[in-house]
């Protein structure tokens, strides 16, 4: 049985350059550049880049100043104290987390 070789982007850097022991400037050569020039002699073609299943959009953090970020807490606290008063008390620990996060971010802003 013959053993199958694996793919060159697999390979590490030193298994690179024992392949290409035949061409010039081998041992000056980076993995990326090993690969490039095994393929040329070779002549093997570059395969093409898979293409991504899900492609999320990252979202753009928003910096907020420190008073901005305190107003916003002022807000979640009257709304905190209105969810309490209505006694739906999911409500009011989620707010109550978010109000305990954006503290953090001002110490950290400061």
């Amino acid at each position: 049985m013959e053993k199958k070789e694996k793919p060159l982007e697999k390979m590490t850097a030193k298994e690179l350059r024992e392949m290409a022991m035949g061409l010039p400037g081998v041992h000056a050569m980076k993995k990326e550049e090993l690969i490039v020039a095994i393929r040329v002699a070779k002549g093997i073609t570059e395969p093409e880049p898979k293409k991504e299943k899900h492609a999320v959009a990252k979202k753009e953090k928003v910096v907020l100043s420190i008073a901005q970020l305190k107003q916003k807490v002022k807000e979640l606290r009257t709304k905190r104290e209105e969810l309490l008063q209505q006694r739906d008390w999911k409500m009011s620990e989620i707010f109550r987390k978010r109000i305990s996060r954006l503290k953090k971010k001002t110490r950290k802003a400061a």
